[in-house]
């Protein structure tokens, strides 16, 4: 296999100069600058790389990194072999380092779609909340052909809270592209992802996207990504990575900075050159880790997973284990692979590819489909506990029913306990009381998607305010601490400096980053100092800081956090509000509310600019005594605070609940904790 690339620019370097009369080279593997020097630890000596300059050509070894120093000998004795049509491939990255967008022109250039199609940006995320938020939540497959070979790329979620997708989504590819923006480098996700990758012993290809941006600083990522390796164990194979620089949003990539091809194809080669095809039995029994599953309503549940030995045919009958002692048969309707942008229906699937099976009902993540006669389970998905429970009940504000189309309590728990089918890093729990559920997840993000899906489906219900899950070992209080990460513009730096350490934030890092006048701080702080941050953060920074978390571990109490310093400007009876109650209501503080909302007693209708709540009249109206005499004042009322769904859980404290209905998102005073206040 070669690849030749041709360089028009004439002023390129050759990067093959004589050692001897070259200083010693910047990083410990020059590769990772260049992607074609050979090193030593390479696997893959043997491929070569043409590189044509005019009517000279030079060839050099092409180094690639691939975890299997050890496989030959284990080859001979299980008799697995690699496919060398195939290559299963996870896109991984921190949050809007680019990995959508660089799947979009890979989608492009490999012709996916046609050339009068219309295409929207990011079409991997197709989920409309995704487009709304500019996220990716679920992950998607898709699959490209490149040079005869067919390469089935899985798009991940790139915020930590989502992890829990990303560490099943591993069980199915052979290698990673970690994706790792030009100008910020490794962040927390980065590191939360790349860790798992290599526990799996997966190849890594390191794309530095956004190359194209002014102030990139590749030298810095390239030393940085490799600092990060050192740090997570890496084996020297792993170290030694190929290293790929591209534009995802222009469609180009190339072997160094500043010289990238016109299109994605040095990427396209790295992949097909330095991630090893599936390592399957093909003869073996059937064997099949249900990964991820989606629901059709035509075709019911369709579970999508790596076949790992054997064949799967349509129409096949087929034993589903949950361990060696808990199986049932079943039978294959349905069989799909991906090809390009869809899936297509197919009667045979051979070991190594990912397909979706239909037919199987009652199939659960983490379960294995096997062969009917020999069939064995494979080792269960194990994912990390979670760190944040909220909990929901059913909606007993004067307003309930309303706009909701399912609002009991049997409806509720239902819809709960069907999430943890698809969502496996989510726990569910039945509450003190019969309508009231304890939910926990891996952030208050991973919480407060589920709360928004459940919303537009035409449900109604309270949540609580977001808790921590502390853990006891040995008499000893324990509470999880999460990495902050806080880029922020240098005159706001004091400000988010003094917000974090009255949190019990401890800095471990701080650095300029590039040349936009900002720095980034790295604190170790408590999760439950994170609680209500992100609006904290902005205010102080007027809203120019970014903040990114990933759970770190778990550590000694530290003690009491103050959360809002504020209290909260509380409904003083039912009906609408007036401009004369809200003009007068507004010296006391900012309010949620415009003239003419409905609203009910010990509803929060605003941010008291003092400590403690305060109850108003909002719906009060103005006297109409001797109406002749007083000339109307102008009324100048504040434009009311518009929080989002996520701007309330993050405000609401111990003694308040958040209202979800599929038209509104109101905060009012939990009735429990008046009628105890009443009773002492």
């Amino acid at each position: 296999m070669e690849m030749a690339i041709t360089f028009h620019n004439s002023s390129f370097k050759s990067p093959f100069i004589n050692p001897s009369s070259n200083p010693k080279p910047k990083f410990l593997f020059p590769t990772q600058l260049y992607g074609l020097i050979s090193s030593p630890l390479s696997p893959f000596n043997s491929k070569t790389t043409c590189l044509k300059f005019g009517s000279r050509t030079f060839t050099k070894p092409v180094k690639c990194s691939i975890s299997q120093a050890a496989q030959p000998a284990i080859e001979k004795r299980s008799q697995l072999k690699r496919r060398s049509d195939i290559r299963n491939i996870a896109i991984v990255a921190h949050v809007d380092h680019g990995k959508t967008t660089l799947v979009d022109a890979m989608l492009k250039q490999s012709k996916v779609f046609r050339d009068n199609q219309f295409v929207q940006e990011r079409v991997m995320d197709s989920n409309d909340l995704e487009r709304e938020r500019g996220i990716t939540i679920l992950s998607k497959n898709t699959s490209i052909t490149y040079k005869d070979t067919k390469i089935n790329i899985i798009d991940t979620p790139g915020h930590s809270d989502f992890g829990g997708e990303v560490e099943r989504i591993l069980n199915m590819v052979e290698g990673v592209l970690l994706v790792v923006d030009s100008v910020e480098g490794p962040m927390p996700q980065t590191r939360f992802v790349l860790k798992k990758a290599l526990e799996f012993g997966h190849a890594v290809v390191v794309v530095v996207n956004k190359i194209d941006r002014p102030s990139a600083r590749p030298d810095f990522v390239i030393n940085s990504t490799f600092e990060l390796f050192i740090e997570l164990n890496a084996s020297d194979e792993q170290c030694d990575f190929q290293a790929i620089y591209a534009s995802g949003i222009k469609g180009k990539a190339g072997l160094s900075a500043d010289n990238l091809a016109e299109d994605l194809g040095p990427l396209f080669e790295s992949i097909i050159r330095c991630i090893p095809g599936p390592h399957i039995d093909k003869d073996g029994a059937l064997q099949m880790l249900a990964t991820n599953i989606e629901y059709d309503e035509h075709k019911g549940r369709i579970a999508i997973g790596r076949l790992h030995a054997g064949v799967l045919l349509k129409g096949m009958e087929v034993r589903v284990c949950t361990s060696e002692d808990s199986c049932r048969y079943a039978r294959i309707s349905e069989l799909f692979v991906y090809e390009k942008f869809s899936k297509t229906p197919v009667e045979r699937v051979e070991a190594g590819d990912i397909c979706a099976v239909c037919g199987i009902e009652d199939i659960q993540i983490g379960e294995t489909i096997a062969d009917k006669a020999f069939g064995k389970p494979l080792p269960a998905i194990k994912v990390e506990e979670p760190t944040v429970k909220m909990a929901f009940s059913i909606n007993t504000s004067p307003f309930v029913g309303r706009e909701g189309k399912y609002v009991t309590s049997r409806n509720l728990r239902d819809r709960l306990y069907c999430e943890l089918e698809r969502n496996l890093a989510m726990r569910v729990e039945d509450g003190e009381t019969a309508d009231t559920f304890i939910v926990s997840g891996r952030g208050t993000l991973h919480i407060t998607i589920l709360i928004e899906n459940m919303r537009r489906e035409g449900y109604e219900f309270m949540v609580g305010p977001p808790k921590v899950i502390n853990k006891k070992v040995a008499d000893k209080l324990l509470e999880p601490y999460e990495i902050a990460s806080v880029e922020v513009p240098e005159e706001h730096m004091g400000a988010v400096v003094e917000l974090l350490g009255r949190r019990r934030g401890q800095m471990i890092d701080m650095q300029g980053v590039g040349a936009e006048g900002t720095t980034l701080l790295k604190y170790k702080i408590p999760t439950r100092g994170l609680l209500g941050l992100r609006n904290a953060i902005l205010t102080a920074s007027r809203g120019t800081a970014i903040l990114n978390t990933i759970f770190d571990s778990y550590g000694p109490w530290a003690g009491d956090i103050v959360t809002r310093d504020q209290g909260s400007l509380v409904a003083f009876e039912d009906g609408s509000s007036t401009s004369y109650a809200i003009a007068s209501s507004q010296e006391r503080g900012q309010m949620f509310i415009g003239p003419g909302t409905e609203v009910y007693k010990g509803q929060i209708v605003g941010i008291h600019q003092r400590p403690g709540d305060l109850s108003l009249n909002v719906c009060k109206k103005k006297a109409a005594t001797n109406v002749r005499s007083n000339k109307e004042q102008t009324v100048v009322l504040d434009t009311p605070l518009d929080y989002s769904l996520d701007d309330c859980i993050e405000y609401i404290q111990e003694d308040e609940l958040v209202e979800v209905t599929p038209s509104s998102i109101r905060m009012c005073k939990n009735p429990k904790f008046a009628a105890a206040k009443k009773s002492r």
